[in-house]
């Protein structure tokens, strides 16, 4: 079930804000990188990462959990920075805390068919395996 360039087109067009589950403050890592690039294309970020909680970083405060999202924050997508057997907790909580949610999308190398399923029947849209960041510059240049 792999979403077309026009699904994922689409979701990278109607996107506003992500959060980011798994940010780390090293700009070397992944989850750095790929925040700073979709803040710089227009997009806000919210990082998510309960041990730099209360922190600010790329200018927004860092949070626990997606439960402390505030609620007329209205979040698009999450995108998860975590190992596979660890997104459905982070599914979960999605679909628990964030009512307008349209998209769930797991980095690369993250894959769990069970919390993509749970998604879907709830509505939402699933990417797994993939970057945004590298599907932005596929689509867009």
């Amino acid at each position: 079930m792999d979403p077309t360039d026009d699904e994922i087109r689409a979701i990278l067009d109607s996107t506003r804000v992500i959060a980011v589950v798994g940010f780390s403050p090293d700009p070397d890592r992944p989850s750095n990188g790929v925040a700073r690039f979709l803040q710089r294309k227009g997009y806000r970020v919210i990082p998510v990462n309960p041990g730099i909680a209360g922190q600010v970083h790329l200018g927004e405060t860092v949070l626990a959990g997606l439960e402390a999202i505030p609620p007329g924050l209205a979040v698009d997508m999450v995108d998860i920075f975590r190992r596979s057997e660890h997104v459905p907790p982070v599914v979960d909580a999605a679909l628990a805390a964030l009512p307008g949610l349209r998209t769930i999308w797991m980095q690369l190398g993250v894959v769990n068919e069970a919390a993509a399923a749970k998604a879907r029947a709830a509505g939402i849209r699933v990417v797994m395996n993939r970057c945004p960041v590298m599907e932005w510059r596929r689509l867009y240049g």
